[in-house]
């Protein structure tokens, strides 16, 4: 694989700078992803899944474990407090860090089933937790506990103030990364195929989302190619970008490829954070990479 830029919109090349290059921040994992910024602490979090831990990364000082064992957790993001919110394969649940450092599971099951193995997970404005439930996790003992599934791979919306879980799609193989436009009257979400599956569908979808709480529509969005989209942001203007088999796609809302960021490894997520919100962090296998751009993302909480 290489590195640099492809411009396929001219308009993409806006959004790069001639002398901001890809960097590699940290490298020696097993399979990195949920990159999630904390702002107010300029610190990365970050996860090493097979390995079982949390890692923070901070510019000037480097990196350290920051939880370990971390009960396998794969996506994270930010409440309206800033506490962090975590999707855990080896617990089967969606837990929050409280300010102490103690552990609340938010939800684990939807009725009296098991949920499978949270992947991804973003908080809307209104506090609302939505997150994708596929078999990733429970498939092997590689990425969590090889188990029995006992749900099919939904989507669900967490109540903030009830707590009812409720399911807001269903129609999903492998439900994975989810990333709501700026004014959240859309939601996109990944379909990353199930477990073991040798040719899976794989596509982002596009919902509209109604009263805040329902979804519309679902048509296919945007197939990448080379690879399936995991982990994906929404920039100020719009445009997602999407993990991909050769590093970043960059789409706008139409659903065009705009350009894209070539990366030396399999990317897995990626968040936008930095002093503006303009520099991309990038979960990719084994290592994790950042690159400045000419354009600032929304940062989901």
């Amino acid at each position: 694989m290489t590195e640099g830029f492809e411009i396929v919109d001219p308009q993409f090349a806006r959004y790069t700078l001639f002398n901001a290059k890809l960097e590699q921040l940290a490298t020696g994992f097993r399979w990195t992803e949920g990159p999630v910024w904390f702002g107010d602490t300029n610190t990365l979090l970050f996860s090493d899944i097979p390995n079982n831990r949390m890692l923070r990364w901070i510019e000037d000082v480097g990196l350290s474990v920051y939880r370990s064992p971390a009960n396998f957790t794969n996506g994270h993001t930010r409440d309206r407090q800033g506490r962090l919110i975590s999707c855990s394969h080896g617990l089967r649940a969606v837990i929050r860090t409280e300010y102490d450092g103690s552990i609340t599971i938010l939800a684990d099951r939807y009725g009296n089933a098991r949920l499978n193995s949270p992947n991804d997970v973003i908080v809307k404005s209104d506090g609302s937790i939505w997150f994708t439930d596929p078999m990733y996790g429970i498939a092997s003992d590689y990425e969590g506990l090889r188990s029995d599934s006992e749900l099919p791979c939904n989507v669900y919306r967490l109540d903030p103030h009830t707590g009812e879980l409720t399911i807001v799609a269903d129609d999903f193989a492998g439900p994975n990364g989810l990333a709501f436009s700026p004014d959240e009257s859309r939601l996109y979400i990944a379909d990353t195929g199930a477990p073991h599956d040798s040719s899976p569908e794989q596509h982002v979808r596009v919902f509209s989302v109604e009263d805040g709480k329902r979804l519309r529509g679902g048509d296919i969005f945007y197939k990448a190619n080379p690879g399936a989209v995991d982990g994906m942001r929404c920039d100020e203007d719009g445009n997602l970008w999407t993990s991909a088999g050769d590093g970043v796609h960059c789409v706008n809302p139409a659903g065009a490829l705009m350009g894209k960021i070539y990366v030396p490894e399999q990317v897995a997520n990626l968040t936008f954070g930095g002093r503006m919100h303009s520099r991309l962090f990038i979960c990719a296998t084994t290592s994790v990479y950042a690159i400045y751009l000419n354009r600032r993302g929304i940062i989901h909480r």
